[in-house]
């Protein structure tokens, strides 16, 4: 069994200098392909974890795992009907069945030895043990019962309706792969083969940073010139959804001393940190500069609209991305950008973006140089973009996901075919 390969064949083209406030360095824009390389090139494994059968949905296998025994262990019965002797019923027909005694019932769940003779049958339930003796069962459907005499219409072929011990698997066989994300149906498959506990790639913990003094809790009433902190709900919603662990530290009111404490704690216990907000170009946005003071930048500036003032850095080998602060842009960049790391981090394949086809509904204008992501609304069929500014809700609200457009194109046309990344 195979999935997609881990994400990670992004190139990186040569990074400028490590950016510096000191040095009036700012914005030295980098492709997306180069910043999601630069981003996975510095992640860690998670390590592994056991975990309970039943919680291993949607876990990613950290060893292949090999079936112990024959499955299912004996020869059975896939439908209902008479255990019989292929030989005995080549000239069974409607007009002249063959007539069988029948010996008895397969009792579910029983091996009581149960054997059938020349000229004999046994009743048999579907996942019934097949007698000894029997090597097909015909359809109870295609035989009539006359007290202890079975009239059967139709010839039986050798191996008809039966499941050998090993036709699922064979012992020794390979199942899973490592790396193999769990499913439902997988789930069942592992308690045939009798596990109860799974090796499995640890969850990413990731941390949560807010910053700004504009910023207040979900839980407090804003006076004139603050805001709810939307971005730790909603960046806490996104990794909870991509199988990762959030962690959050709170909200840092542009004060850099607290910050680089708060992102120096957070890079010792978390897998990786976000923070969100303080990268843009002013005076008060100091993420870049916190980075910098615990570890490295490694990139400040993505041609990428909206979200280009992301930061990429690490501090020690804990991976840091400054989002951005509008909640528009902080969400496409977690969903571009943050989404890879976390799948290189958990060994996780890298799966297809779920898109949607559908036609343009009106002409859409690009920046021509830039890698463009615009929110869209999909109905009957068609794309209609909901133009608004990266620090409004309402747009994400109402839309079903993202169009791209890519960096050499001017713009889209009405009616023009185009795909749609769901959120």
């Amino acid at each position: 069994m195979k999935q997609n390969d881990f994400c990670g064949n992004h190139t990186e083209e040569k990074l400028p200098d490590t950016p510096s406030r000191n040095k009036g360095y700012f914005f030295s824009v980098v492709s997306l392909d180069t910043a999601i390389g630069k981003l996975c090139s510095i992640a860690h494994e998670t390590g592994t974890e056991s975990v309970p059968l039943e919680e291993a949905d949607g876990r990613v296998l950290a060893e292949p795992i090999y079936a112990s025994s024959d499955i299912p262990g004996f020869d059975r019965s896939w439908k209902d009907g008479y255990a019989v002797i292929a030989a005995d019923t080549p000239r069974a027909s409607e007009a002249a069945p063959v007539l069988l005694t029948c010996a008895g019932t397969v009792e579910m769940g029983s091996d009581e030895n149960d054997f059938v003779a020349p000229g004999q049958c046994r009743y048999i339930p579907t996942g019934g043990v097949l007698p000894k003796g029997a090597d097909a069962v015909v359809m109870i459907e295609y035989t009539e019962r006359l007290s202890d005499t079975i009239l059967v219409r139709r010839p039986a072929v050798l191996g008809e309706n039966i499941i050998r011990r090993d036709e699922d698997f064979h012992a020794g066989d390979s199942i899973f792969e490592a790396g193999w994300v769990l499913r439902p149906q997988d789930i069942g498959v592992l308690a045939a083969i009798g596990k109860t506990f799974v090796a499995v790639m640890s969850r990413p913990r990731i941390g949560i940073i807010s910053t700004g003094r504009e910023l207040v809790g979900v839980d407090a009433t804003p006076r004139p010139g603050q805001v709810r902190d939307v971005n730790a709900s909603l960046i806490a919603a996104m990794l909870i959804r991509k199988g990762a662990i959030p962690i959050q530290y709170g909200i840092v009111s542009d004060d850099l001393k607290h910050l680089i404490n708060l992102l120096s704690t957070a890079c010792r216990e978390c897998d990786a940190v976000l923070v969100s907000g303080g990268s843009s170009k002013d005076e008060k946005d100091i993420t870049a500069t916190a980075i910098e003071a615990c570890g490295t930048v490694h990139i400040h500036g993505i041609s990428l609209a909206p979200g280009k003032p992301t930061i990429i850095g690490s501090v020690a080998d804990t991976p840091v991305v400054g989002l951005p602060g509008h909640p528009a842009s902080a969400c496409l960049v977690l969903l571009l950008v943050v989404s890879p790391l976390l799948q290189v981090m958990e060994k996780r394949p890298a799966g297809a973006s779920v898109t949607i086809k559908a036609r343009m509904a009106e002409n859409v204008p690009a920046e021509k140089g830039k890698e463009t992501y615009i929110r869209v609304r999909v109905k009957n069929g068609k794309v209609t973009p909901l133009f608004g500014k990266s620090g409004l809700l309402n747009t994400l609200k109402e839309s079903d996901g993202i169009l791209k457009v890519p960096a050499g194109v001017e713009g889209l046309e009405a009616g023009e075919l185009v795909e749609v990344i769901q959120w």
